[in-house]
């Protein structure tokens, strides 16, 4: 199946979208909600009809777009440390995707957490407790590992432990879908002004309608 430019901006920014949140929670101790919500939607949607449903509703990941701009542009700035998760997590990816025994557990395991869930709030502690724990017995031990900075105030506290170990794990599934809708290392390095345009279409489609 052919996939468009706004395919692979939408997994992108859902890459940029969780590492943001993770960055959040690591110095702030706080997250937007509807930031985090897309995300961690994502690892439910096993069998999303097209690449947009995958986080949601219209417009989900545009934290995670504006980010796209912010790094390609450098406006407002470009933030470094927001570029190392990414990379880290893209490298993850091209990992896990040589691990098929480490791929088949996640997925078994998501389904598992997604029937376990019920009427359960995505963001409720126990649903994140689970997919944390699916990331400390899979993600967690590639190497090099994830190396999360911050205020330790905040990253001792275990619920945080456990939001920025299912924001990682969303990280991945972002990753996961950017390869599946034909995203490669050299479109992030070569391919940034048709990145460019594909962002600024998703934050405001009827300029370009």
């Amino acid at each position: 199946m052919d996939h468009s430019d706004q395919d692979r901006i939408i997994a992108l920014a859902g890459v940029h979208q969780a590492a943001h949140c993770v960055q959040r929670i690591a110095n702030r101790g706080s997250v937007d909600i509807g930031q985090m919500e897309p995300c961690i939607h994502s690892l439910f949607q096993i069998d999303a009809t097209d690449t947009p449903s995958v986080f949601g509703e219209p417009g989900a990941v545009a934290t995670g777009a504006r980010q796209v701009i912010a790094q390609i542009t450098g406006e407002p700035e470009r933030d470094m440390e927001l570029t190392r998760y990414v990379v880290t997590l893209l490298k993850h990816e091209r990992t896990l995707h040589a691990r098929a025994d480490m791929m088949s557990e996640i997925g078994s395991r998501i389904s598992a957490a997604a029937n376990a869930r019920g009427d359960l709030p995505l963001l409720d502690p126990e649903v994140l407790s689970g997919l944390a724990g699916i990331y400390t017995d899979t993600i967690s031990k590639l190497q090099p590992r994830i190396i999360v900075r911050g205020n330790p105030l905040f990253l001792k506290n275990p619920e945080n432990q456990d939001r920025i170990r299912s924001l990682l794990l969303a990280g991945i599934r972002a990753a996961i879908l950017w390869r599946q809708v034909g995203g490669t290392r050299w479109q992030v390095l070569l391919g940034r002004r048709r990145l460019l345009e594909a962002a600024r279409s998703y934050l405001n489609p009827t300029a370009n309608a």
